[in-house]
Formats: C-alpha cells, structure tokens, sequence
C-alpha cells in the first residue's frame, strides 16, 4: 500500500494505529443514550460498525489468501513518570493483509515483544491487555471508549447509564470510593449529616438573620423585613431585624417604636415602654409612639401618664384604650384611699378590678392585692397572687417605677415569702428594700422581723435534729412571737410537741396554721397523726 498523504494523516498514538484518522471518526454528541454496550473479544464486529472507518479495506481483507507474518511493529508504552506531550506524526506504510500477528511491548515498557491472537488485529493488544487486567482486578465491570484517549468504567460516568442494565451490579465500584452528595447518602434519623448549598454548608440559622444580611444593611430593608416577620407571628426575629436597623440609624423614632411593638409581643413591657419613650424623645411629635406608650401604661397601672400621652397621640390615640385608662384610674384613686385608711377588703375589691380593667400587668397593683390578703391572713392566696403578676426585672422596676415603688414592691415579696416559708428569699428581699430605703420606719420593721424569724427557724431545726425538742419548742416559739401566724413555724412546733407527748398542743399548732393555709399538707397529716396517737392513749 503507497504511502499515506499529508491531508490524511491525523493522529498517532495507540488508538490512532487501531482506529485511524480522528477526522474521519464521526464528532460524538453528549448525548449518551446512543453508547453502545462494549465486549472485548468481539473486536473485529466492534471495528467494522465503526461508520466511515478509511482503515477497514487494508486492516480487514475479505479474500481468502492466507496470512503471512511480517516485521513486528513496536509500539512504546510510556513509563511512570511520563507527561503528555503533543503527538508528533510521522509516515509510515500500513503492514500488508497477509500479517498474521503483531508484537507490541511487554509491561515493562522494555523491547521485548509478545505475540497477539489474530483477534487482536482490531483492538491492540495492549488495550486488550488492560481490560483483562482490569476485569480480573476489579471484577466484571464493562470498559467503553469516553474519548479519543481515555478508558472508563461504563456505568460510572456520573448521569450515564449503561443501556439494559439495573445499575444493581455487586462489582466493586469507583463511585464507592468517592464522595457522595446529599441525594446519594443515605439519611440517618430521616435526616442527612449536612446539606449542602453551593459551596456552603447549611447552618442552624435564623432565616431573619439570613435575610439581613442579603439586605446589605439597608436599615429602611431590615424594618421591612422585620415588620413582615411581625404580622406572621415571628416577633423574636422581627425584634433582631428592628435591632440591626437601630444599630446602624439610631436616630430614627419608627425602628424605636417597631421594636416597642415586638417587646410587647414578647411580654417584655418595660423594654418596650423604654423604647417608646426613645422614639418620643427622637421625635417628640410622633404620634403612633404616643399611643403605643399610652397603652403600655394602662397596662402597667399608671393611667395619669397613659392619659396624658393619649392627647398626645391626637388621631392616633386609640379609644377602647382610652376608655380602659379611665377604669383603671378610678380604681386605683379608690385602692389609694383604702390603703390609707387600712380597709384590706376594700383595696382586695379595688385591685381586684382595676386589673380586669386592663391593669393586666401592673406589678405594684397586684402587690396591693397580696398585701390586702396578708392582713386578712390569707397567706396561700398572698402567694399565688403575686405568682401570677408580672415578673420583672428588680433593677428595670426601679428604673420604671422609682425607688418609691420598687420599695413597696420589694416589702410586699419579703412579707410573702416569710409566711410560706422561703427564708432566703424574704431576707433577700427585705434588704435590697432596706437599700433602696434605708429611712423608711416600715422597710426597718420588716427586715427585723425577717432577721429574726429565719434565725429561729434555723435554730429550731438545728435542735430538733439534735434530739434536743423541747429547747427546739421554744425556739419555734421564739419566731412566733414575731410572726405568729407562720405556718411553717407552727407545723415545726407541733412536731416537737409530738415528740414530747404534747399531742393536744400538736393539734392546736396543726389547726392554727390550717386555719392560715388550708392546703398545707404536711399541717394536716401531723394532725391525723397526732388524732390517732391520743385516740390510742385514751384507749
């Protein structure tokens, strides 16, 4: 055969001595559905549905001469360590039909050659070489041609799919050794390990904050965003948005006021009136602050304030709130009289309604309460009152409300805790009031008796786990002279009595404080106890 043309000749290399010119070899799309499953010993039907294939007339020869060896062709495998390099072509003359084998180099790369079966005359015999190899070592998986170079493992390319199979092969798979992305693991919990965005891992946060910084710190887009979270409900998030977009414009009255609204939201209603009166302060002519802070005030039980902000407010001002602000004000005129004049059933009655008049959270007014069923020695509902009142902070209370208030407060919580037995908690209490009050007669009288009830309370209870019950009797005793209507020092008198045989006197203590505290449990079963032991002495 003459020798080969410069506007034919293309490529070189392995696949090109198999295969031919790469011109000729018609362009593949990326499309894969037309792959065409490969079998490394039908080599000879594999080249001759090549389309187009120049070589098939002098590889392929449909007479019926014998074939004659010739000169091997030596073709170079590169060592470990070889870069490519741009293929450099070269003429040569195609070996004669009559070839009955080739050589090509062994493993080593070395000039030693091996026979190859006429079958190979296709398919080089280094390539067959390889996926007996590779098939012996990796099991049965199928190699097909990916490109002009390259040798892939079909059925593992990613989205393509070998034609006819499950993809439910047992052989080893190179995919099993790469990572997998969240659609391909396997959820633990019905939850996967990390999910991926991009090139960001998702994090457990809030979609607010999220969204806060997409906004670029626009304060204008933070008060949008976070009055939208407001009217769905996600006050928290709305209240981080309204403090971004103070944190860069703090001169600005509406983030001051949006904020006030999502602290109400959240029950925080002293913040939220301090950040009214910020935005007023701002802006002394903003309306909608004025009412907003009108209305807290209701709440909060100052309804003098709360009326003169609602002038404030002019179209604002809402009127059903109004119209609660006046309630409440006659309520708490009449709790002031009653007190002064020491009528507790009358400032029980007065509070009781300026709260459901719209006093709801006003702490001072449900401290008139619990003091009003103190002095009508009603101890357990003292104490469930003041339960269900606000629990503010003690210093924002004082920022609020004054020391004055937050004295009254801080005497009424002291005079509660001692009755139900909280020790600690009344002479905590009692002298942060000292503190805030040290020349108030009142706040000293209480501290002395909180003194000296918690000391004979402790006393008491040292004694009597010593054995030694009648000195802890007269130490029990010794707190009840300053307060003898303790529940807990009656019920620990009577013990002692009980131990000393004195179960008459056990029964009286037990019924004394029943009579203060109708629930208290233990007071009732050291009676029962006691019933039985004179029902069997009499016996």
């Amino acid at each position: 055969m003459g020798e080969i043309s410069p506007e034919k000749k293309s490529g070189c290399g392995l696949l090109n001595a198999v295969f031919g010119r790469r011109s000729i070899w018609p362009r593949r799309s990326t499309s894969t559905g037309s792959l065409q499953k490969f079998d490394p010993n039908d080599n000879v039907n594999l080249v001759q549905s090549m389309p187009g294939s120049r070589r098939q007339s002098s590889i392929l020869d449909s007479s019926d001469a014998p074939l004659h060896k010739q000169a091997d062709r030596i073709i170079e495998r590169p060592g470990q360590n070889h870069s490519r390099s741009p293929p450099v072509y070269q003429q040569h003359h195609l070996p004669p039909p009559a070839a009955a084998s080739r050589s090509v180099p062994n493993k080593q790369g070395c000039g030693q050659a091996r026979k190859v079966p006429q079958n190979g005359l296709a398919v080089s015999g280094e390539l067959e070489s390889m996926i007996t190899d590779h098939q012996q070592s990796k099991g049965a998986g199928k190699l097909v041609r990916a490109s002009s170079s390259n040798v892939m493992l079909f059925g593992n390319l990613g989205n393509l799919r070998q034609p006819g199979g499950n993809g439910n092969s047992t052989a080893n798979n190179v995919l099993d050794y790469l990572p997998k992305t969240a659609k391909d693991q396997s959820p633990a919990n019905g939850k996967y390990s990390t999910s991926v965005m991009g090139n960001v891992l998702k994090k457990n946060e809030e979609p607010s904050l999220c969204r806060a910084i997409s906004t670029r710190m626009d304060p204008e887009q933070l008060k949008i965003l976070g009055n939208e979270d407001y009217k769905n409900g996600r006050f928290a998030e709305a209240l981080s948005l309204y403090d971004a977009a103070i944190s860069i414009d703090p001169n600005k009255a509406s983030y001051r006021s949006n904020k006030s609204a999502a602290l109400t939201a959240l029950g925080r209603l002293l913040e939220a009136a301090f950040e009214c009166r910020e935005a007023i302060r701002i802006d002394p002519y903003y309306q909608r602050a004025h009412n907003r802070l009108a209305t807290l005030y209701v709440r909060l039980g100052d309804a003098e304030k709360a009326t003169y902000h609602f002038k404030q407010a002019g179209a604002e001002a809402d009127p059903d709130s109004m119209n609660r602000a006046k309630k409440v004000e006659v309520h708490l005129n009449k709790c002031t009289e009653a007190k002064r004049q020491r009528d507790w059933n009358t400032l029980l009655k007065e509070a009781t309604l300026a709260i459901a008049a719209g006093a709801d959270s006003a702490p001072l007014i449900f401290s008139s309460k619990a003091e009003a069923l103190l002095k009508l020695h009603k101890h357990q509902e003292a104490d469930e009152t003041m339960a269900k009142g606000p629990n503010f902070d003690i210093d924002e209370c004082i920022k609020f409300f004054g020391p004055i208030g937050s004295t009254s407060l801080l005497l009424v919580h002291a005079q509660v805790n001692l009755v139900v037995g909280r020790f600690d908690d009344a002479l905590t209490s009692a002298q942060r009031a000292s503190r805030l009050d040290a020349n108030n007669k009142e706040v000293n009288t209480i501290l002395w008796r909180t003194k000296a009830v918690a000391l004979a309370r402790s006393n008491g209870n040292d004694l009597f786990k010593a054995g030694r019950y009648s000195e802890a009797c007269v130490a029990y005793g010794e707190g009840l002279n300053h307060d003898p209507c303790n529940t807990v020092l009656l019920c620990n008198r009577a013990a002692c009595r009980s131990k000393l045989g004195q179960f008459e006197k056990a029964i009286e203590d037990c019924s004394a404080a029943l009579g203060v505290c109708p629930f208290y449990s233990k007071a009732r079963l050291r009676r029962g106890d006691c019933y039985a032991k004179v029902t069997h002495k009499s016996c």
